[in-house]
């Protein structure tokens, strides 16, 4: 499910909200649309998924930032909003402010609070396997038309034995002896019924009595894998690239997680990089600056002509539209901008020092306009 409404509205907050104040709010919102507390009402399921996606940008700071700025297109077009499809990815992946443990798992106050609805087993769902991250490492070439990388990992398989149930060869897992089978267990104290999570089984419901020899029940392994990685045309550093299921494979048969590439853009020996544009010094003898001149300077796609007017300043910064980087979010490419730097020699032949004598001598003779404004402040200052 992808929102189009505005995710501040989504969630009930002001654009200044704090990020616990956005927190709390989807905290509230996911219990109120849990689908197990609203059997009767069909819009839950996307009203919960829709809360999940705002709060998914709008907890974190980069992507908030840009979807300030550019709205849903910068964090579609960006790969910043991620849309989820299942309850089970969002308990994944927001687990935290849920009180989940580690590891992807459901067995959690929250858990058991919405068990007591339906009567499952806290980790009846399959589970989602854990999301894996990876750095590579680019050129602003690359990154300004897009490259591809060939990366491995070393991730969990299904164990290629027991092909993931964890079991020995020709068993299976059987129902917990001590939940039967539900993964959970009550406990009664006085007129009270505490509902736990089975400590036997740790929710699943089954057990391996015989476990595989060559995982020890685990029912993966580590394996080498390699992987291509996609990079867009524009990524800057710390954009990250999601490989979607190319992450580990969940227990006992659950969906994979995803591979996030954390991009990295080495430095440039002439350009540097500002969003989208690019700047650029360019050294420019003093005469060619005075007479005026036409220059090549690099760009990304190739040389291009830059005009100097002449009496151009030192200094001047002159934009080459579209030359900069592309945008990541479709837009318009940035420009570049080149700096005028005066080119000064560190040693002069002879004939030019004479040159530059008689300019001087020139320059003496004929006062400027504004240097002899400048001349007639200063001696009505002193007096001299």
């Amino acid at each position: 499910m992808t929102t189009s409404r505005d995710y501040y509205e989504v969630l009930g907050v002001a654009r200044s909200a704090t990020p616990d104040e956005i927190k709390k709010s989807f905290r509230k919102l996911a219990l109120q649309f849990h689908p197990d507390r609203n059997k009767d009402d069909p819009t839950a399921e996307e009203k919960f998924k829709e809360a999940a996606e705002a709060y998914e940008v709008l907890s974190d700071a980069d992507k908030r930032k840009i979807y300030d700025q550019y709205g849903h297109a910068g964090v579609r077009q960006g790969g910043h909003a991620r849309g989820f499809s299942n309850f089970e990815e969002i308990f994944q992946h927001f687990g935290d402010i849920f009180g989940m443990g580690g590891g992807g798992g459901r067995s959690s106050i929250f858990d058991e609070f919405f068990g007591a609805f339906t009567g499952a087993a806290p980790n009846s769902r399959r589970q989602r396997g854990a999301s894996l991250k990876c750095q590579i490492e680019i050129s602003l070439e690359e990154a300004a038309g897009g490259t591809e990388r060939t990366i491995e990992v070393t991730r969990n398989e299904h164990c290629g034995e027991c092909g993931g149930s964890g079991a020995a060869a020709g068993s299976s897992p059987v129902a917990c002896p001590v939940c039967r089978g539900k993964g959970v267990v009550h406990q009664s104290q006085g007129f009270f019924s505490i509902r736990t999570t089975c400590g036997r089984c740790h929710g699943e419901g089954k057990v391996i009595e015989r476990p595989c020899r060559r995982c020890r029940g685990a029912g993966a392994e580590k394996v080498k894998k390699e992987i291509t990685v996609r990079v867009p045309a524009g990524v800057d550093s710390g954009t990250q690239v999601r490989i979607s299921g190319e992450g580990e494979p969940g227990p006992r048969g659950g969906p994979r997680g995803d591979l996030y590439c954390i991009v990295q853009v080495k430095p440039h020996p002439l350009f540097e990089r500002d969003g989208e544009d690019l700047h650029l010094e360019v050294p420019v003898s003093f005469t060619n600056l005075v007479l005026g001149t036409r220059i090549d300077v690099p760009t990304l796609s190739g040389p291009a002509t830059l005009t100097v007017p002449a009496r151009t300043a030192a200094n001047t910064v002159m934009r080459l539209r579209g030359k900069g980087m592309p945008s990541l979010r479709g837009g318009a490419p940035g420009d570049l901008l080149v700096r005028i730097a005066v080119d000064m020699p560190k040693k002069l032949t002879r004939r030019q020092e004479e040159l530059l004598r008689e300019l001087q001598n020139l320059d003496d003779e004929n006062v400027s306009p504004e240097r002899k404004s400048f001349l007639g402040k200063v001696k009505d200052l002193f007096g001299t």
